[in-house]
């Protein structure tokens, strides 16, 4: 209801905002003809309703934009209450049925397990936003080392694998052709948390069947890329950009049910673009997977 409330808004800017031009337009065609003998009065007008036209198709587009920004704010203040809600209410009610009920020993244990996930949920929310917060504000080149990146990218793997509860089937992992140590000058922690987020967000997107593969390639000397492809819900052309913006998540039925704050990718991009790198999507449309590719320039030690 308020998604259709603030599309016809926008609707109603755009509206106005073509209205208004076509009419400065309009009036400053006639009034050219009505005055083209006095030329230096037309050449001063006609820079004026220039001045006009511009202004009103700017402020038009800034509304637009505007009104675009807080929706996606709205929307991500949704997404995070109900990450944060969630896990909360669950973990509630597993200790008030611990406190009034007598439960064995095996059921205790479940529900340690069970509140024990609702806590680690709740953790990556909180970390997600906060390293959002972190990438937009702080830059520069501290903490650099030489980072072995194909053993740091099989630490994500591997617990990937265990907060997800994968196979090795369901996660594998294509280890680089030549087998040499690929090093990377970086920060450790936030490669991790890009690594991390970029296979996070494809095993999410499989839903129910998990087939995703990481690989290494190093297509020259400079660089090293990490591929990362799933089998899942698969990317429209025309979004493929915009998965990488902040509070930025493609809308559809079918993604209705996957819980987020699309800040994930826009992690993984800040991280990239601080380390000289850049990362980008790949798909063949909705339900045909997607391939995120993250490049990162190699180290010479």
């Amino acid at each position: 209801m308020q998604i259709a409330s603030r599309r016809k808004t926008i609707a109603f800017f755009v509206a106005l905002g073509v209205f208004l031009v076509a009419l400065a337009v309009a009036l400053s065609v006639i009034w050219a003809i009505l005055n083209w003998r006095e030329g230096v009065l037309l050449f001063f007008g006609i820079i004026f309703f220039a001045a006009i036209i511009a202004g009103m198709i700017l402020n038009t587009s800034f509304l637009i934009r505007e009104i675009k920004r807080n929706e996606q704010h709205d929307s991500f203040i949704n997404a995070v209450t109900h990450e944060l809600k969630t896990p909360i209410t669950s973990i509630r009610l597993y200790l008030e049925t611990l406190q009034r009920r007598d439960v064995d020993e095996k059921k205790r244990q479940q529900f340690y397990g069970l509140m024990l996930n609702d806590t680690d949920r709740l953790v990556h929310t909180v970390e997600q936003v906060l390293k959002a917060g972190e990438t937009r504000f702080k830059s520069g080149r501290r903490d650099r080392t030489e980072i072995d990146f194909g053993g740091l990218v099989s630490e994500c793997l591997e617990l990937a694998r265990t907060r997800h509860n994968l196979t090795a089937k369901a996660l594998q992992y294509k280890k680089p052709r030549n087998g040499n140590q690929i090093t990377v000058r970086g920060d450790a922690e936030e490669l991790r948390t890009a690594v991390t987020n970029v296979l996070d967000n494809a095993i999410k997107y499989s839903k129910d069947n998990v087939d995703v593969s990481a690989q290494i390639d190093t297509p020259d000397e400079k660089h090293v890329l990490l591929r990362v492809r799933d089998h899942g819900m698969g990317i429209p052309v025309d979004e493929l950009k915009r998965v990488f913006k902040r509070f930025y998540r493609v809308r559809g039925r079918s993604r209705a049910q996957v819980k987020g704050t699309g800040l994930g990718l826009f992690i993984v991009r800040s991280i990239a673009k601080k380390h000289g790198g850049k990362v980008f999507a790949e798909s063949a449309g909705e339900g045909r997977g997607t391939t995120i590719t993250l490049e990162l320039p190699r180290s010479r030690a």
